[in-house]
């Protein structure tokens, strides 16, 4: 059974309906204390970090998903669920994240882009993918749908891809049983769903 964490900030429609696509068992849950019932976790996510900590931390969300970190059992950050993941991000001023992996959200640096490049990242883009991870088992750099204004700064022994948007940034990462994406695989047709599907046969 997967659970999608539900703290008013995430997409859960889309989420729920691509795991139930690939006939995942899948539950939208507001309750902390039924996290641990489930078998993986997905945290969706659209919006301000400072908020969506907020959210977190006022629905009890936050202290259940580090409780269930430790369990070794699978978790998956999408977009802004991925970046909550990490120690902290400067949008809108400096805010703590779960800490669950090392590294810190920035905002894209514009300084580095041409000056037509606009920000936010919004569109398909190429995750250029590491090595054969089990996430992208059976597929090869594929397009992904990017929407952010922010991307992670980390330890490159977390990272599994990367995209080139103005110059190369994180877009997904994988430390222990966690594992985060930057873009949206709920809205990256077949591609995202097999990275859905190979999630949720970890």
């Amino acid at each position: 059974m997967i659970g999608i964490i539900n703290y008013n900030m995430g997409n859960l429609a889309s989420v729920y309906n691509a795991c139930h696509l690939l006939d995942g068992n899948a539950e939208i849950v507001s309750d902390p204390a039924r996290l641990k019932e489930f078998d993986k976790l997905i945290l969706p996510g659209v919006g301000a970090f400072g908020d969506a900590m907020e959210h977190l931390r006022d629905t009890g969300m936050q202290e259940a998903i580090l409780e269930y970190a430790k369990s070794g059992k699978p978790m998956l950050g999408i977009c802004l669920g991925m970046q909550l993941l990490f120690e902290s991000s400067c949008e809108f001023g400096e805010h703590k994240g779960l800490g669950l992996i090392d590294g810190h959200i920035v905002k894209f640096d514009k300084s580095k882009m041409h000056d037509d490049t606009k920000v936010p990242h919004m569109g398909w883009n190429v995750i250029k993918t590491k090595d054969e991870h089990t996430l992208f088992e059976g597929l090869e750099n594929p397009y992904l749908y990017f929407v952010h204004s922010f991307h992670v700064e980390t330890n490159p022994k977390n990272v599994i891809g990367k995209t080139e948007y103005g110059y190369e940034f994180v877009s997904a990462v994988h430390k222990d049983n966690i594992y985060g994406f930057q873009p949206h695989p709920e809205k990256s047709h077949d591609n995202g769903l097999r990275i859905l599907k190979n999630f949720i046969s970890l």
